[in-house]
């Protein structure tokens, strides 16, 4: 149902899958800032209840780039250049209120490349800040942009569409669901992808479809921390990224590997790099780590 109900909303163009899935609500869009929110249900939580870490980063995202895009219009296309977000360590639980604020563009820059900052609260209190970058190009060939819808979580609720009318692409997308669902582990982790890779296509893409930025953040962030827990006895947990936007998330598959950088008895750095079509490097991500009680 929660699917379907994505892939209804995406018939609308101008925004992506990801967001449609997960129903983020544009309560407020300006130029002077933005606030975004996110009601998690059981289709975005881990085992342990938490909402998973793409939902979360997927949200601070956009709420940077739509404090940029409100300072251009709403069909320009935004592509992340830099994201940088340090975690409190609060547990991803409640609601999620997600505040961007623009901070102006890069001066004398050749092109406008949007600076702004980004604040994510959630029922435990403050779970993420951080700041980020984002160049405003023109839309690949043959893609014509649409302004995004910018839907509330008070827009009417869309018509679901009939399992036996949806598209190739739609298709895919259910039967992916379908298997998720089957397998171990959670629901939201088995859609997005593994540690390792990711499976790309409309499910994980954004508007021009390339891999969305904030799934792309947490693909490598569990890659760094499965490479953690696989060299040490130590209960480690995520504390900051910094994640720069080499090129375009092209290909039918992504793939993150993660190197331990330093690894200390309280903290530790991981450097992951994710590539795609012929081995391109698309993303390359530093990641700081806190020991924490086991």
């Amino acid at each position: 149902m929660r699917v379907l109900r994505g892939i209804a909303l995406n018939r609308q163009p101008g925004f992506h899958f990801p967001g449609n899935f997960l129903d983020i609500s544009f309560d407020r869009v300006g130029r002077r800032g933005t606030r975004l929110s996110l009601e998690p249900g059981p289709w975005c939580r881990e085992a342990d209840g938490q909402t998973d870490l793409a939902t979360l980063t997927i949200l601070a995202d956009l709420a940077c780039g739509a404090s940029v895009r409100a300072n251009l219009s709403r069909e320009a296309r935004v592509a992340t250049v830099s994201l940088s977000l340090q975690f409190t360590g609060a547990p991803r639980t409640g609601r999620f209120v997600a505040a961007g604020e623009f901070q102006g563009f890069f001066r004398d820059g050749l092109g406008r490349l949007g600076l702004s900052r980004v604040s994510v609260e959630g029922g435990a209190g403050l779970v993420c800040y951080g700041t980020s970058s984002f160049m405003a190009l023109q839309p690949p060939k043959n893609v014509t942009l649409h302004p995004v819808p910018l839907r509330k979580r008070t827009s009417p609720n869309p018509v679901l569409p009939d399992e036996k009318h949806l598209s190739r692409e739609e298709k895919t997308i259910l039967v992916r669901a379908e298997e998720a669902l089957s397998a171990r582990g959670s629901f939201i982790g088995n859609f997005w992808g593994g540690a390792g890779k990711l499976d790309n296509g409309l499910h994980a893409g954004n508007r021009v479809g390339h891999a969305q930025g904030g799934i792309l953040i947490a693909l490598a962030a569990k890659s760094a921390a499965a490479k953690l827990s696989a060299h040490s006895t130590c209960t480690w947990r995520l504390s900051g990224v910094s994640a720069l936007y080499i090129s375009p998330g092209e290909g039918r598959t992504l793939r993150a590997r993660s190197t331990v950088v330093h690894q200390g008895g309280l903290t530790a750095v991981v450097n992951t790099i994710v590539t795609g079509k012929n081995r391109r490097l698309v993303l390359e991500v530093m990641s700081t780590h806190n020991a924490v009680s086991a």
